[in-house]
């Protein structure tokens, strides 16, 4: 990277350092669930920075785009008194496992390099807890994105719709075409994905007093039971083989022509970057229609348990290592998100690293910046799953709107 930083602080150096002396022979066992070919690439940029310093990577992936697996798996792990050094976690489960007392403090790391100024308050709000640092946040995500395959947008009438009412007519027109005009995966945290958007289209206040808020009359009323019709009309879109498809096969049938477009988060860009395709001409990225100047966000971080000394050097360096503005961009380049530092220019992301970029400034400074519930920023894990179930019983045709918007209800007030 030909990117000009600042140098850090002495105080940082002087960390760093100690860390590098006793890191040489360390390592660090790294739970994650980045699995896909984009993700894994991405990965693969930290693990060559860390081994580059001689820390060794002993990667534990654990496959599921939610990451509901690995969290399984670390409460094996940590209940059996072996945590991993490091673990991918998201929003909520952060916070859990911090009172719970299990993660380790980075803050000799954090204030020596003035994270609390580069971070943003509403990614601190999951790194920090009782004023300590816990993880490191190594990017941030946004949800509510679709993408488009261009030659079939083009084929469909080649405007990009921006209200619910123009996706239905482009969706309408690639089904005439002869493809699948809405790739999905029939999973929960996927279902989950696409009615965070489609609620969130009904409006950013009724988001977050239903959502965030849980409010009993919001999660039940008329515009809940809308948000279910429209996640009806969505269903007829997808192809019959849908359920259980993984993410990134949904995103590889919108790169080969099989299908019109996806809704999904940024991390599906990095498919489209790792198949060769070009923004604005192989394929389109756009905010789901109707939540334009919205961003629901998920971050994903790197938290760090308490572990021995040993150890603890090599968590340390990991976590500066994260941080790093080199590293930010270097990542996030290829994962498809956009840094988790506020300090980082644009410059070598391309249209849709800009437009993330532009549109997590523009929700940050308007208060349209929320957490998504599907990924673990908009809800706790106990009510997101209730929701996850509500949604997907629904999508497979077991309740109508109205019967859904009454069993949402239910299992928030059940899951409280």
């Amino acid at each position: 990277m030909k990117l000009k930083f600042a140098l850090r602080t002495t105080a940082s150096a002087a960390v760093l350092c100690g860390a590098a002396s006793m890191a040489m022979a360390a390592e660090v066992e790294v739970l994650h669930w980045w699995t896909s070919g984009g993700e894994a690439a991405a990965l693969n940029v930290l693990k060559e920075d860390l081994e580059g310093k001689g820390v060794t990577w002993q990667d534990m992936p654990v496959a599921g785009g939610s990451g509901v697996e690995a969290m399984t798996v670390l409460r094996a792990r940590v209940t059996s008194g072996n945590p991993p050094t490091a673990v991918q976690m998201l929003g909520f489960d952060i916070k859990d496992w911090a009172a719970e007392g299990f993660l380790g403090d980075l803050s000799e790391v954090a204030d020596a390099e003035g994270w609390d100024a580069v971070v943003p308050p509403a990614l601190q709000e999951f790194s920090r807890y009782d004023g300590k640092w816990i993880a490191a946040p190594v990017n941030v995500h946004s949800t509510n994105w679709m993408w488009i395959n261009k030659a079939a947008l083009d084929a469909a009438g080649g405007e990009a719709p921006e209200t619910w009412e123009d996706l239905i007519v482009v969706l309408d027109a690639m089904k005439a075409n002869g493809i699948v005009p809405l790739a999905h995966g029939g999973q929960a945290w996927q279902d989950g994905t696409i009615f965070d958007s489609v609620v969130l289209g009904l409006g950013a206040d009724f988001y977050r007093t239903a959502i965030i808020e849980q409010d009993p009359e919001a999660l039940g009323s008329e515009m809940m039971v809308e948000a279910f019709k429209r996640m009806e009309v969505l269903r007829g879109y997808f192809d019959e083989n849908f359920s259980g498809r993984d993410w990134n096969l949904a995103s590889a049938m919108v790169i080969n022509g099989e299908a019109g477009m996806q809704a999904m988060g940024d991390w599906a860009k990095g498919e489209f970057v790792k198949a060769e395709q070009v923004p604005g001409e192989d394929f389109l990225c756009i905010r789901f229609p109707g939540t334009q100047g919205h961003v629901l966000f998920n971050s994903d971080q790197f938290a760090m348990f308490d572990v021995s000394d040993e150890k603890r050097e090599a968590q340390m360096m990991m976590a500066s290592a994260v941080m790093d503005p080199s590293f930010q961009v270097a990542f996030n380049l290829v994962k498809g998100s956009v840094p988790a530092r506020t300090d980082i220019p644009d410059t070598e992301f391309d249209m849709c690293g800009k437009k993330g970029m532009a549109d997590l400034a523009e929700a940050a400074a308007n208060g349209t910046l929320q957490g998504s519930m599907a990924h673990g920023h908009g809800a706790s894990s106990n009510i997101k799953s209730a929701i996850f179930d509500v949604v997907t019983a629904h999508l497979n045709g077991e309740y109508s709107a109205e019967e859904a918007a009454e069993e949402l209800v239910a299992a928030v007030e059940a899951a409280k």
